[in-house]
């Protein structure tokens, strides 16, 4: 662990296009060998439903105690998990859910809005939730409540009727505790036992317990991804929230230190991670290169492990740029879920930056303030999904629905015109339906 030479040290300016754009791969990128295998899970509870949720919760999360007639978490459940948590740690997440739900209270669109385009020709939307949904809270490495504040309050706060999450048991067969109280605390008190591909296949088909719903959303393994894809035509599912990525942006005006201190976040979730410091400063990487150790020092063995896995791989590690605009070229390239900016001048690279997730600012903005408790949701777009998709929020939860008025004065001047539109492609009915002819019905 505190062999420095062992992390990987990449200079963009000696990559083949080749090589740069194997920089750009994830872990995720290749499915193939659980899509292989999910597809008996999500048959089994297709037909089992229930019976087949407690067979692989047996199977791939060691709960043998859990049977068909206790997937679903029970009042009894979230009172004692009240009971089981410091009193520390519930204010910590009280706080934490007020924060995510103001954020997200500012995401809420206007629910009907309307506008007049042209004289007696409005326009307009009306936004409403969609229901019901399911919303994943991973469980493997360790327990997840941030996700499940995450997930839910957005949903909660869109209008959500009675959310659903589904987590996997632990070998008790209960919930962790700590994902309870956050369910409770952002207003869901439906939480089935059910993670990876069976969980999907839950909320796609319904089982006895689990309702069927129209989407699902949160971060998952693979096995919880390849299920999302090969059910992709039964339930919904935006965004693609895969194994955790940072990507440190620094130049030299901060202490190489901190690089080195904020990079280990994300790569210690899994080997499966990927964390890379960008910079074109060769001293200031050899600085943070050298610093790395003394941090993988003050965490667990196990998590040190991880971490030291991903800066060591081709998932991790340092990159050094030619100059500043072909760090920042790189950084847009990869797309990263977390983008951290250690600068004295960080505001100034936003402007920059069009291919993010998330964007932390400054010496202070340490990502891990964001992955529990700053507001904004941190499911994230994973695996370059960044150049196309946008954080979890509230609209991931709500759909809008047009609406269109005309009145007499506006329909003399949009009809001439939809009606030489419509005989140009042939389509006589829609001609006729905007003609004198409606005008002769309606004067009758």
């Amino acid at each position: 662990m505190s062999n420095q030479t062992s992390f990987s040290v990449y200079r963009l300016s000696t990559l083949s296009s080749d090589d740069y754009s194997d920089l750009l791969k994830r872990t995720e990128d290749d499915l193939s060998f659980f899509l292989d295998r999910v597809p008996e899970i999500i048959e089994a509870v297709r037909l089992e439903g229930d019976t087949a949720i407690a067979r692989f919760g047996a199977q791939f999360d060691k709960a043998n105690a859990l049977t068909a007639k206790t997937i679903m978490a029970t009042k009894q459940d979230f009172n004692a998990a009240f009971d089981k948590l410091d009193t520390k740690f519930i204010d910590t997440l009280e706080y934490a859910a007020d924060n995510i739900r103001r954020f997200h209270e500012y995401q809420k669109p206007d629910p009907n809005w309307r506008v007049e385009i042209r004289p007696g020709v409005h326009v307009g939307e009306k936004t409403v939730p969609i229901s019901p949904v399911a919303l994943y809270s991973p469980r493997g490495k360790g327990s997840f409540p941030s996700v499940t504040l995450m997930t839910s309050i957005p949903a909660i706060v869109a209008g959500v009727a009675e959310p659903v999450i589904l987590t996997p048991p632990g070998p008790d067969g209960m919930v962790d505790p700590a994902t309870l109280v956050a369910a409770r605390l952002a207003g869901v008190e439906l939480v089935a036992k059910a993670g990876g591909a069976q969980a999907v296949a839950a909320a796609a088909f319904g089982t006895e317990s689990i309702p069927k719903c129209l989407k699902i959303e949160g971060p998952g393994s693979p096995w919880f991804i390849a299920a999302k894809q090969l059910l992709a035509s039964k339930i919904s599912s935006r965004l693609p929230a895969g194994p955790s990525e940072a990507m440190i942006l620094v130049d030299d005006t901060i202490d190489p230190a901190l690089a080195a201190l904020d990079i280990l976040i994300e790569c210690e979730h899994g080997e499966d991670s990927s964390g890379f410091i960008v910079t074109w400063s060769e001293k200031l990487a050899e600085q943070i290169r050298e610093k790395i150790p003394f941090y993988l020092s003050q965490i667990s063995e196990e998590r040190a492990r991880y971490a030291t896995a991903v800066l060591s791989s081709r998932q991790g590690g340092i990159v050094i740029a030619e100059n500043k605009t072909q760090a920042i070229q790189f950084v847009n390239d990869y797309a990263p879920e977390h983008l951290q900016i250690l600068s004295e001048e960080a505001e100034s690279y936003v402007p920059s930056i069009i291919n993010a997730s998330e964007i932390m600012l400054g010496v202070y903005s340490a990502g891990s303030l964001a992955n529990y408790l700053l507001g904004p949701n941190c499911v994230l777009p994973t695996s370059g999904a960044a150049a196309i998709h946008s954080p979890l929020g509230v609209m991931d939860f709500m759909k809008t629905i047009s609406i269109g008025k005309v009145t007499e004065s506006g329909f003399k001047e949009v009809a001439p015109k939809t009606e030489i539109f419509a005989r140009y492609e042939g389509f006589d009915a829609h001609a006729n339906a905007v003609s004198k002819t409606r005008l002769k019905i309606l004067k009758k």
